[in-house]
């Protein structure tokens, strides 16, 4: 990919991921405030309790078509945009393809679930890699705007 790209670290996609967390947040919070009424919503988060229908489509499967939608259309998500950074296909430096996104969310889980260590390996992969990068095939690059040729080359 050239010079337009080079690979986006552990500390610029650490901050891109709670940035994504919080606008999350902003919009399932409320959704699920309108669903089950305030006093129920906020009973249910201190007892760690399991609202119902409503929580897995906002909590789970909103988030999910969220995410998978902005990879898809505009190669990142607003944490991602913000820092100016793109999930691309590894080899090709393209953008995902569904298949790849699905596998991606997937190892979002897989990379969190062994301790973090998923997550942390981006600290110390030569393309920053995380598993669910490496699963997917995917890389994160921070978009400095030239072209779209070089990480094959340099691979």
């Amino acid at each position: 990919m050239g010079n337009r790209y080079q690979y986006a670290g552990f500390w610029v996609r650490t901050a891109a991921s709670i940035v994504d967390s919080i606008v999350l947040m902003l919009i399932t919070s409320p959704l699920l405030i309108m669903w089950y009424g305030f006093d129920a919503y906020w009973k249910a988060a201190e007892t760690n309790g399991f609202l119902g229908l409503g929580e897995v489509l906002i909590s789970w499967i909103l988030p999910l078509v969220l995410t998978i939608v902005f990879w898809l259309k505009v190669q990142a998500t607003p944490g991602k945009m913000l820092f100016s950074l793109k999930v691309l296909d590894e080899l090709t430096g393209k953008p995902l393809t569904l298949q790849q996104s699905l596998i991606r969310y997937v190892g979002y889980f897989v990379s969190a679930f062994a301790l973090l260590l998923g997550f942390i390996w981006i600290a110390f992969d030569a393309k920053k890699q995380g598993w669910h990068d490496k699963m997917a095939r995917t890389v994160v690059v921070k978009d400095s705007g030239v072209t779209v040729q070089g990480i094959i080359a340099n691979n």
